[in-house]
């Protein structure tokens, strides 16, 4: 099958404009579910890029006992507390919470599993909240190894689902080795994505994207952006564009488009060496200003 790279004029396309007379809730409302003890960080990074990537409101569901920490790392961002384990993490009692506040708030995308951990029971909510699904998910990190030898789960679920493994995170859900896919991009994710139906975002060097018809490749990006939470800002900014109204696909290509090349501008201060994933987030304007310029 032929592959196609994204270029920065299908993107400019691709992007909202906005009226004048808009309002924040035009432009939609991402829950993401992330975080655990110790990690904290990747629930933060995900919900900042989400808000920075344009998306009108976005609410953190947290464990408990975890949230005066993000409510202090967090200005722009909503936070709910939500029932936990002993261990800290999301319990599967949070489950009615989280539906409830899909419906109560409006919400209109979930990010789920940064940070969240693979603790039984967090395990067996992200199960549930993804089998019930009505609303567009993005299904990341931590919530993607919940989903090893379940991929029946994909078929329940009754929303547009966008999958963001690196290599070896799909070599456990498909049960090939990592080498291979490395060996073969274009291969796996297309074979996942006609089996789940799901769109699959391979992350690494030019990322692949497929919703199993077509596969579409990401030239934007440096070695820089591998480092811890770069996934995170990732998943986030695709929910604060699917949040706005773009189609499944299409918010997938500009995500990508856009970390990448906010990872790009970045390192003109930082270098590759010093880039950390809050200097992607900072530079998510930058990298708009020059898509939509």
């Amino acid at each position: 099958m032929t592959e196609k790279f994204i270029t920065k004029e299908e993107i400019k396309k691709l992007l909202p404009k906005r009226p004048k007379d808009a309002y924040k809730n035009i432009f939609g409302h991402v829950l993401v579910l992330a975080g655990s003890a110790g990690m904290t960080g990747a629930a933060a990074l995900t919900s900042e890029a989400a808000i920075r990537i344009g998306a009108g409101l976005v609410t953190l569901g947290i464990p408990k006992s975890l949230n005066q920490i993000v409510a202090v790392k967090l200005t722009e961002v909503m936070t709910k507390p939500l029932a936990e384990t002993e261990e800290q993490t999301l319990s599967l009692k949070a489950l009615d919470s989280i539906n409830n506040l899909i419906q109560l708030r409006n919400i209109n995308v979930a990010v789920i599993g940064p940070g969240l951990s693979t603790h039984p029971e967090t395990v067996e909510l992200v199960r549930s909240f993804v089998a019930s699904s009505k609303i567009p998910l993005i299904i990341d990190a931590d919530a993607i190894n919940a989903l090893v030898g379940k991929l029946e789960i994909f078929k329940s679920a009754r929303g547009p689902i966008v999958i963001t493994p690196h290599a070896g995170e799909l070599s456990r859900l498909i049960a090939a080795h990592a080498t291979d896919i490395k060996k073969a991009r274009g291969k796996y994710p297309l074979q996942f994505s006609k089996d789940t139906g799901a769109i699959c975002v391979l992350k690494g060097y030019q990322t692949i994207i497929t919703d199993g018809q077509k596969i579409v490749v990401n030239n934007t990006g440096n070695p820089g952006m591998a480092t811890a939470g770069s996934g995170d800002v990732l998943s986030g900014m695709l929910g604060g564009l699917i949040a706005q109204g773009l189609d499944i696909m299409d918010a997938a290509k500009a995500a990508v488009y856009i970390h990448g090349l906010a990872g790009d501008m970045a390192i003109k201060e930082t270098t590759e060496m010093g880039l950390v994933a809050s200097d992607i987030i900072k530079a998510i304007p930058k990298a708009l200003k020059t898509v939509i310029s």
